[in-house]
């Protein structure tokens, strides 16, 4: 079927969060639109235009022609977004203990949003044509921070994960220790836009990421894209 709506787990008064499953000339009113799939995304009529996988725009008054899923977000709200932790978002530090207690960073609720078939050197980018598709559970989140926030340097994920910004301007930031002072690459997003995957596949569901961090200038929600690998 095309065109199969739903809300994502996140969406409330403020977000608007829509997954779309096979969209077919869809028509997109104002919102960042996430391509979840490994296959290409083509918006646009009289002159179309592909989104990449794992990639994103921000339509306004636009159609998403084909697609296999791709999630919609916008915030509707501005005045009191904020207050995300009093509208059952949770403060990071709840879930990992030696989080700095004075780093407002707060997590939504998880959206299972499926499954998904790629080869894991095709999504890092390290080859181009698929060899080894694998099968992914695919979870996404908001994020909330306001801004001038350090929203933590790590390297470990059990997962593929990108970003996409959704309001405000933040960053993702590449750094040879945990240190600040050891930046080496700044990828700076505004609304809509995705950065490549920063992580490099080691073995067979096991993947390195550098020391990292997301970085929000202003007051930010990003989304994070995970995929789990199934057992």
């Amino acid at each position: 079927m095309t065109n199969e709506v739903r809300k994502l787990a996140f969406a409330d008064d403020f977000i608007y969060a829509e997954l779309v499953e096979n969209p077919r000339n869809f028509a997109v009113d104002d919102a960042v639109v996430v391509n979840l799939s490994p296959r290409p995304l083509i918006t646009g009529d009289e002159h179309p235009a592909i989104v990449p996988a794992w990639k994103s725009t921000w339509l306004k008054g636009g159609i998403i022609r084909d697609g296999e899923k791709a999630a919609l977000i916008k915030v509707r709200r501005k005045t009191n977004l904020g207050g995300a932790g009093l509208r059952g978002w949770d403060w990071l530090g709840n879930r990992i203990r030696s989080f700095p207690r004075d780093t407002p960073l707060y997590i939504s609720s998880f959206d299972h949003a499926g499954t998904v078939r790629t080869d894991p050197f095709v999504f890092t980018n390290e080859r181009s044509t698929p060899e080894h598709e694998q099968e992914f559970d695919l979870r996404l989140n908001l994020w909330w921070s306001p801004g001038d926030t350090d929203c933590f340097i790590h390297n470990e994920h059990p997962f593929l994960e990108v970003h996409t910004q959704i309001h405000g301007i933040g960053r993702m930031q590449k750094f040879r220790e945990r240190d600040e002072s050891t930046i080496y690459e700044d990828v700076v997003l505004p609304i809509g836009a995705s950065h490549d995957p920063f992580c490099r596949v080691t073995d067979e569901n096991q993947w390195t990421y550098p020391w990292h961090r997301y970085y929000a200038d202003t007051d930010s929600i990003w989304l994070a894209i995970e995929l789990h690998p199934k057992a």
